[in-house]
């Protein structure tokens, strides 16, 4: 007998994927799950020592990997690259940063480093992508990483929720653009995750106190809870899905 539906698949067999700021964090971790999954996955970030050196690992593993050095907000290079090395079926839009301040200690150069890495360069890297998919008539999934903080607001976060914000609303109009196309682009939402990044900031008891007062859960998010969530994104498991914001933060935004 043969039961329906079938059970979905979230293999990546055959696919390629790009992801960006991939040397540490996030990146780094989906790049491996990618990969894992089957997919050819291309790494790059600024500091290629890193890139390098997770795309070696993921080799020796016995999966396919490459990797290049790129600053995502050098918008000739990212088309020069993507159009080179494309088509890309999937991309994890990830490079980002944070500035934490006061309103009113903001400066024009804080505004420009975060909103140019964090939703200009975003938008160029998902463009370059999108066009080489369109020109390959191939169908892709683009994941923006967003964040909680693309949905709420938080003391000192102006510039980084402004930057997830905007993201969230062209990430939606992109995804009306592409959908004719069968090119799908969703965010998702992450709250804290546990990473050494994430430790040093987490050693002032106020941040602390408040990070724990907001995740509903008691707890940090584990990045193996947020690669299963990635994976539904770049696989054909999330077909039906676009324009969609997929929000992984222990219950933060629920109120």
């Amino acid at each position: 007998m043969t039961l329906t539906p079938p059970l979905p698949s979230f293999r990546l067999n055959g696919k390629r994927a790009l992801v960006t700021g991939a040397g540490r964090g996030i990146g780094a971790a989906a790049a491996s799950v990618f990969a894992q999954a089957g997919a050819a996955v291309t790494l790059c970030a600024r500091t290629s020592s890193e890139v390098e050196a997770l795309a070696g690992d993921i080799r020796e593993a016995g999966f396919a990997a490459d990797a290049f050095t790129l600053d995502v907000t050098d918008l000739a290079a990212v088309r020069r690259e993507v159009e080179a090395r494309g088509p890309f079926d999937i991309l994890l839009n990830n490079a980002g940063a944070n500035r934490i301040r006061s309103i009113v200690e903001v400066t024009e150069e804080d505004y420009d480093a975060v909103l140019d890495l964090n939703l200009k360069a975003a938008l160029f890297v998902a463009q370059a992508v999108a066009k080489g998919l369109l020109e390959a008539e191939r169908p892709g999934s683009i994941i923006n990483v967003s964040s909680q903080m693309g949905l709420v607001g938080g003391g000192g976060r102006s510039l980084y929720s402004a930057s997830k914000w905007g993201l969230e609303g062209l990430t939606k109009c992109m995804a009306i653009e592409l959908a004719p196309h069968a090119i799908r682009v969703n965010t998702i939402c992450p709250t804290w995750i546990e990473t050494a990044l994430t430790r040093p900031l987490l050693e002032d008891p106020a941040t602390r106190d408040w990070v724990f007062s907001k995740i509903k859960l008691g707890r940090l998010g584990r990045m193996d809870e947020l690669t299963g969530a990635l994976l539904l994104l770049a696989s054909d498991a999330s077909t039906l899905m676009t324009g969609s914001s997929l929000v992984v933060d222990g219950g933060w935004t629920a109120g």
